[in-house]
């Protein structure tokens, strides 16, 4: 009998955690007195049963975050409330990316909506842009722990999301709120000081990278860099 798509789904992103993690057999539970059967851990099911890797979705975004909502391709979802996707304008021209949700984004399932969030509307705001008007999303769409950096494990498993979100919106430029973002996008480790003072893009679409919101309410010195950072985005959105 088929099962639906989602619980397939779910079961392979499952056996893709334990193949990872070197788990090789599981021992299925015995019925009316069978012996207990050990079963291969594999990822080499049948063809109806396979889930496509990220990077070769074929999804739009409303199918893409269907997808993203039941993952549980690392530990975070076991600590989640929900997932946070992403929101904004579709067709937006700037696409603004931060690292990971917070305790806010988690309880609402909306990206930067906290503190943080609200001075990211203000500086918009101030160029003139609204949260209708722009993509705003995050690397990861599971909260990590304390609020913790995102762990290059959750990284791996969760950047193809973003990059089918990235092809699908197609924006003129991605502003890289915050070191983490930044040195994903340009892959690098470079300070973000010396990233805010170069010329980079991503896949043909310009990388603007500045602090993060969170960042200017913890060190106030970093808001006029960042107001410079801002300005040059609108200056580039301008241009057309």
């Amino acid at each position: 009998m088929p099962y639906p798509q989602e619980m397939r789904e779910r079961v392979a992103a499952y056996l893709r955690q334990l193949h990872r993690k070197g788990v090789k057999s599981v021992y299925m539970p015995p019925e009316d007195g069978a012996p207990v059967v050990v079963a291969p851990v594999t990822i080499e099911t049948e063809q109806e049963t396979q889930m496509p890797e990220a990077a070769t979705f074929k999804d739009d975004l409303d199918a893409l975050q269907n997808r993203v909502s039941g993952c549980i391709a690392c530990p975070l979802h076991e600590s989640r409330t929900q997932t946070v996707f992403g929101v904004g304008n579709t067709k937006a021209k700037v696409m603004f990316i931060g690292e990971a949700p917070g305790r806010d984004e988690d309880l609402k399932g909306e990206p930067f909506i906290g503190r943080a969030g609200q001075l990211l509307n203000k500086i918009l705001a101030a160029i003139e842009l609204e949260r209708k008007d722009v993509y705003i999303t995050n690397i990861l769409k599971c909260r990590p722990p304390q609020n913790r950096d995102p762990q290059e494990s959750e990284v791996r498993e969760c950047e193809n999301y973003l990059k089918r979100q990235i092809e699908l919106i197609k924006p003129k430029c991605i502003c890289a709120l915050g070191r983490i973002a930044a040195q994903w996008l340009l892959q690098t480790n470079a300070a973000l000081g010396t990233l805010r003072n170069g010329e980079y893009y991503y896949e043909g679409i310009r990388i603007l990278p500045t602090y993060h919101p969170a960042a200017l309410l913890r060190n106030p010195n970093f808001k006029k860099p960042a107001w410079e950072d801002f300005k040059k985005l609108k200056a580039l959105l301008d241009e057309e």
